[in-house]
């Protein structure tokens, strides 16, 4: 694949993640890179997408956003993962190939209650059509239900060789449910049914607490200085 591509770069800005640091971003702008293969491509390079954007972090001073890929095939739940799936197993999985109505006053009910001391309150339609819609690369939403009630959505990139988690929300009674890790925990398990090799979660950030969970499943891969190093645990 060609690498002749036009790549820009933000001006500096305060970082969402880090207080007193500054972050700056490069931004895929070459249209060509705007679709499923080339945006496979990207990821392998450390870049995410944010509706339509494809962007990685290029800040001066800070490398503390570290892409993180789950090794698919080779992955083992921990103890606590093991006793999630069991203490779950009375929800059902579905995976939905488009968005549903019902979505959004699940959102809504998460974004409202679940983080409404954060940026992102209120929920609005905008903000949840940039999750769940996008030009660059096909999507799946996996529906966590309990009887007849959907309480969970996993919206999930599909993208070659990979599926790429993009954002979970849940109904907020059920938080003591650990739907956010049973949901990556069943996006693993979904990817190895459709025999893809890696489960991208982001960027792992040592020093944020909303954003240090995702090495807690292992065998995983970071990005460091371009190349990918495996840790086992």
């Amino acid at each position: 694949m060609s690498t002749n591509y036009k790549i820009g770069i933000t001006k500096s800005f305060p970082c969402n993640y880090l207080p007193e640091q500054e972050e700056r971003l490069l931004i895929a702008v070459d249209d060509v890179l705007h679709d499923r293969d080339h945006y496979g491509w990207l990821m392998q390079q450390g870049f995410r997408r944010s509706g339509n954007d494809i962007y990685r972090p290029h800040c001066i001073a800070c490398q503390a956003c570290k892409s993180l890929r789950v090794l698919v095939n080779d992955f083992i739940p921990s103890k606590s993962q093991k006793r999630l799936l069991k203490r779950n197993q009375q929800f059902t999985v579905l995976i939905s190939n488009e968005v549903k109505a019902s979505y959004y006053p699940l959102y809504e009910s998460y974004i409202n209650t679940i983080h409404h001391d954060g940026s992102m309150f209120p929920a609005s339609e905008e903000q949840f059509k940039s999750f769940t819609q996008n030009n660059i690369t096909p999507q799946c939403y996996i529906e966590i239900w309990h009887k007849e009630a959907l309480i969970s959505v996993a919206v999930t990139d599909d993208i070659p060789d990979a599926l790429s988690a993009v954002y979970t929300f849940y109904d907020p009674n059920y938080k003591k449910d650990g739907l956010g890790v049973y949901s990556i925990l069943k996006q693993i398990d979904i990817a190895s049914q459709q025999k893809r090799q890696f489960l991208y979660l982001g960027y792992q950030i040592e020093e944020c607490s909303k954003m240090n969970y995702k090495n807690r499943y292992t065998p995983h891969q970071i990005l460091v200085e371009n190349q990918w190093q495996t840790v086992n645990k």
